[in-house]
């Protein structure tokens, strides 16, 4: 796996860890993770996700040495926690897989771009996308680095 795709999946860890906290003092509410279609529906999302990362000219470089298969499965376990299942994620945070990879704004945004695709891809309704976008927009502070 390549550093800046261990910093990825780092930087996904801390934010996953401060949601983890979270859960625990309230009672889970799984609504967004229903409506993403549970473990099924964020397998697939991500099975179209993780090769458009990898293959986008714009960020494709921070994967190219990324076992996509081993992203994928970390992805699926980030985002059903993120989105309030029951999963359990056990990557490294996002601070810390991120912290040398020198992410630019530009390069966060494109991210979310190809995640807006993919889940249009996948008929996802946008105001389920914006639901998830909201819960992932946190993480900016932990990933982009540079300016």
């Amino acid at each position: 796996m390549s550093l800046p795709m261990k910093r990825l999946l780092i930087a996904l860890s801390c934010a996953m860890a401060a949601l983890s906290a979270a859960a625990q003092s309230t009672p889970p509410d799984d609504a967004l993770y229903r409506a993403l279609g549970g473990t099924p529906g964020l397998t697939k999302l991500m099975a179209d996700f993780v090769p458009r990362l990898a293959a986008d000219p714009r960020i494709g470089e921070f994967f190219k040495e990324t076992k996509l298969s081993e992203l994928q499965k970390q992805l699926v376990d980030q985002f059903c926690v993120v989105s309030g299942g029951s999963c359990v994620y056990e990557g490294e945070t996002m601070k810390n897989s991120h912290a040398e990879m020198k992410i630019r704004k530009a390069d966060f945004n494109a991210l979310v771009e190809v995640l807006q695709e993919s889940m249009d891809r996948q008929g996802i309704p946008f105001s389920v996308q914006n639901r998830l976008l909201a819960r992932l927009a946190p993480m900016h502070r932990d990933i982009v680095n540079t300016r």
